[in-house]
């Protein structure tokens, strides 16, 4: 029975190494001199699909600047039962879902639509029904503000490499308590934004 588990976890770890992933990098310019730059990869069988879903990245980092100085930084490892966490990306156009008809929120990353949400200390982007927009430090950063329905294009480079805690990995989810079932998504889809 051992043999045939460890045989199985070893078929199961050569899959995942061969699996071919698509990798995309991306750049969001706000106001106010705010700068959002970011990496996130997914299984390149999934290219055909209509969208991409945060559920189905296997890595995935964002770090914001203003005028050039780091402002924060949130990264897949970071995902807990208590984070926002919404990603929709359109694989046949290279870019993130925004704003529009169907769409209220379809991008909640460590942020909520109240903006207030991503802890002290924190860093999280959210596309709502009012704007795209970051939050810092726990707040909602106005200065940041675009126009909800402007165009998120991000570009293939599967050359990228990723820091190692965009990635996800076995001891990731080890934090989590046992007793509950998790699924990251967002906590509130109600949004005020």
């Amino acid at each position: 029975m051992n043999a045939a588990l460890a045989g199985l976890l070893l078929c199961a770890s050569a899959v995942a190494a061969d699996a071919e992933e698509a990798r995309y990098r991306f750049e969001w310019q706000g106001g106010g001199g705010y700068v959002m730059r970011g990496a996130m990869s997914f299984d390149a069988a999934l290219l055909g699909s209509s969208i991409v879903t945060a559920s189905d990245l296997t890595c995935f980092f964002i770090e914001g600047s203003r005028d050039g100085g780091p402002v924060g930084r949130w990264a897949l490892s970071m995902l807990n039962e208590e984070t926002s966490w919404v990603l929709t990306f359109l694989p046949q156009s290279s870019e993130f879902a925004v704003f529009g008809e169907g769409a209220m929120m379809p991008q909640a990353w460590n942020m909520d639509g109240f903006g207030t949400d991503c802890g002290a200390g924190g860093f999280g982007f959210n596309i709502g029904n009012a704007a795209q927009d970051l939050c810092i430090d726990g707040r909602l950063i106005l200065e940041s503000q675009v126009p909800p329905e402007r165009p998120f294009p991000a570009l293939r480079d599967d050359a990228l490499s990723f820091p190692p805690d965009a990635c996800m990995g076995p001891l990731m989810m080890s934090a989590l308590p046992a007793d509950k079932s998790f699924s990251p998504q967002l906590k509130d889809q109600t949004d005020v934004q």
